[in-house]
């Protein structure tokens, strides 16, 4: 039997598990916001009728959760009608190659932070030494003077020319040079008004996938800019940097692969 469940193609398994909850398409589609269309291709396995695989994924999950099943089952059908290999069991961790701590982004963010504070450091004690007096001047090698009377006056001995032109460092001249300020990082909130799908990419590489219900809020941080994907144009609110967002499109409507803030490198 479990050879036959595994056997069966995407929608025949999505229908059946609906049916056997007695559910239907028109219901889901309120629910979950997802285009009674796009519910259609998925039971009848028409893949050229969906969007890209990540949305796909989505609309698996929340078919799912809306019939309080796991999506496991039928994420391990899609993927063999991508040809992706077998899928993993459930309850059974993906095992992950260990990653090197070369190839770690945070490691090397730390060491190129470490290097930049060293050579910042090195550059303000350089600045901060005291400028040099210069060599006082080689004196002439003193002439024998003739004796003079035993009642004539001693003149009083003169300072050396060379130490009384000496220069002294000025106290109220600051050579310090005010470090460069770091970059301020990108927030990024989003409010969900309805059900929505939503993907976050960050620049150091942490992408965020999820179904956000309706009055959900999640905030992410970047370096420079957010690549976001959605599946309910309509259903979430944005926030940049404390200022509201103009709306991104109609309800039901998807948008792949937008930059936030626009333009950025």
């Amino acid at each position: 039997m479990e050879q036959l469940e595994a056997e069966r193609p995407l929608g025949h398994y999505l229908r059946s598990l609906r049916e056997s909850k007695g559910g239907s398409l028109e219901e889901m589609a309120r629910s979950t916001r997802i285009g009674l269309r796009h519910l259609e291709a998925l039971e009848t396995d028409k893949l050229n009728e969906l969007p890209a695989p990540v949305f796909v994924r989505g609309f698996i999950r929340a078919y799912c959760s809306f019939l309080n099943e796991p999506a496991d089952g039928a994420l391990a059908h899609y993927r063999d009608m991508l040809g992706e290999g077998e899928a993993v069991q459930p309850g059974t961790p993906a095992l992950r190659p260990a990653a090197s701590w070369i190839s770690s982004p945070v490691l090397v963010s730390l060491a190129l932070l470490a290097a930049f504070g060293v050579g910042l450091l090195a550059i303000n004690s350089f600045f901060k030494r005291p400028p040099r007096a210069p060599a006082p001047a080689a004196t002439a090698p003193a002439t024998v003077e003739a004796r003079k009377p035993a009642d004539a006056p001693t003149a009083p001995a003169e300072a050396p020319a060379a130490l009384a032109a000496a220069p002294r460092p000025d106290p109220s001249v600051q050579t310090d040079k005010p470090a460069p300020a770091a970059s301020p990082a990108q927030r990024l909130v989003v409010r969900a008004v309805e059900a929505t799908w939503i993907r976050v990419q960050t620049d150091d590489g942490r992408v965020a996938e999820e179904l956000l219900p309706p009055g959900a809020t999640r905030e992410w941080t970047s370096n420079k800019r957010f690549v976001l994907t959605v599946g309910n144009a309509g259903g979430i609110e944005l926030e940049l940097n404390g200022r509201p967002l103009a709306p991104l499109g109609a309800k039901g409507a998807v948008i792949q692969r937008l930059e936030l803030p626009e333009g950025g490198s």
